[in-house]
């Protein structure tokens, strides 16, 4: 079998990305592979040959837009519902790695270490990608379940 995160648009279409929390209008909602901050979730555009937004026409990049927004309000209301250290959401799309659409969206804690807490996620050190520590597990089902009902709202 082949592992799904080799194509995760793909194992997602198939009904096999098991990160998949709903499908909206714009992609694929997943929660992230880490979870260094709880919540940390992706838009994925349903098409795996869209690599940026403009691959887009009009109407699907507002779809694509809309549905990151609406991904972002999730991530919000479920992690501030969850932490009241909870600060604040980043959405970002980088496109940098990746060679599909995709967008984060990242919480911000105010627990976060003084010399990252204000700046871009990117700067905490690269290991936390690679750490079993930070990786999703069922500690953050809860979590997790909490963005999805805030996306079926």
């Amino acid at each position: 079998m082949i592992d799904w995160r080799r194509d995760r648009i793909g194992a997602a279409l198939r009904g096999e990305n098991p990160t998949v929390l709903a499908r909206l209008p714009g992609g694929f909602a997943v929660i992230g592979d880490v979870q260094w901050l709880p919540g940390y979730c992706v838009l994925l555009a349903d098409d795996p040959q869209v690599q940026r937004l403009t691959d887009l026409p009009r109407a699907g990049r507002l779809a694509y837009l809309e549905s990151m927004d609406r991904l972002g309000e999730a991530v919000e209301r479920a992690c501030g519902d969850a932490d009241l250290a909870f600060r604040r959401v980043n959405l970002e799309i980088l496109g940098n790695t990746d060679p599909f659409l995709h967008a984060h969206i990242w919480p911000r804690y105010d627990w976060e270490p003084p010399e990252i807490v204000g700046k871009p996620v990117w700067l905490y050190p690269a290991s936390h990608w690679r750490d079993p520590a930070t990786a999703l597990s069922g500690k953050h089902d809860e979590l997790r379940a909490a963005i999805t009902r805030y996306l079926i709202d």
